[in-house]
């Protein structure tokens, strides 16, 4: 089947291509050569199944990600649903910016809101992303009322402790920080949100927050 390569990271490559008939995202990891080729076929398969089910367990808790079609081992492939007419986050964000929504008005605070529920019930269901960013999450039309939904679980893996999710956290908001200027109250709304909607549970994370942000901080002063 042809295949169009959409995207090429560190951990693999993502193509569009056709299968059964309708268009689907196919996501391939390709062999670390500085591994031991058992050692690393084991780690990309478990990889594989956690992402795998990752995906399938968001979308049992009622969180948005695309379906998951196939797993092959053989080619260590994930066949995905594509969403069709989606805009990452992130190029939403720059799109209403460029057309002089302030990032403090509405319609930001309304998305940022969507991303702090979303972000509790998936960390209330314990599962840690590993790598949000504005990039790994998606709206579809009509903006305004689409879920938010995520993506790129390559990195996600199943744990409860505070901490995890803390990081996970942490992440997303230096990510925001560093790519969107201005948005030091939107991520104030994702974290408000988040605290609010993930009740007790969620407030423990958020005062781990706080440890994490100033480890951060440590380890960018001193390396």
């Amino acid at each position: 089947m042809n295949r169009e390569l959409l995207t090429q990271g560190a951990e693999g490559r993502v193509f569009t291509t056709s299968w059964l008939g309708q268009s689907v995202i196919v996501k391939q990891r390709f062999p670390k050569t500085y591994r031991h080729p058992d050692l690393d076929a084991q780690i990309t398969r478990e990889r594989i199944k956690a992402e795998a089910r990752a995906l399938v367990r968001c979308r049992s808790f009622g969180i948005r990600t695309p379906a998951v079609y196939d797993v092959d081992f053989t080619t260590n492939e994930i066949v995905l649903e594509e969403i069709n007419d989606s805009v990452t986050v992130r190029n939403f964000i720059y799109d209403a910016v460029n057309k002089q929504q302030s990032m403090n008005g509405p319609v930001f605070m309304n998305l940022a809101e969507k991303i702090g529920k979303t972000l509790a019930k998936l960390h209330d269901n314990n599962i840690i992303h590993g790598d949000l960013t504005t990039s790994n999450m998606l709206l579809v039309p009509p903006y305004d009322t689409s879920d938010i939904i995520l993506i790129d679980f390559g990195l996600s893996s199943v744990d409860e402790r505070p901490e995890d999710k803390a990081v996970d956290l942490y992440v997303l908001e230096r990510a925001v920080l560093s790519t969107h200027p201005n948005t030091e109250l939107f991520v104030q709304q994702v974290l408000s949100v988040y605290k609010t909607a993930g009740g007790k549970a969620a407030a423990e994370v958020i005062n781990r927050l706080d440890e994490v942000r100033m480890r951060g901080r440590k380890k960018l002063c001193f390396g």
